[in-house]
């Protein structure tokens, strides 16, 4: 999945695949995480979010279930 670069402190960069519902969130220490079940309406508001860390923790940490790659 291709994943698009952020301006935040936290996270690198960020891939949605709308067919799967998966969201990577590669952090800036390498790590990637892929959350399940994630829909465009979270990941459209995400990428346009003003701080994309602050609604990362917020809205997708605790409510999406994750798995590192």
């Amino acid at each position: 999945m291709e994943r698009k670069r952020v301006n935040s402190s936290k996270i690198r960069a960020v891939g949605y695949n709308p067919k799967s519902r998966v969201l990577e969130v590669e952090l800036r220490d390498g790590t990637v995480l892929a959350y399940s079940g994630v829909s465009q309406e979270v990941h459209r508001q995400f990428m346009n979010a003003p701080s994309p860390a602050s609604y990362y923790e917020d809205k997708i940490v605790d409510e999406f279930s994750a798995r590192r790659i």
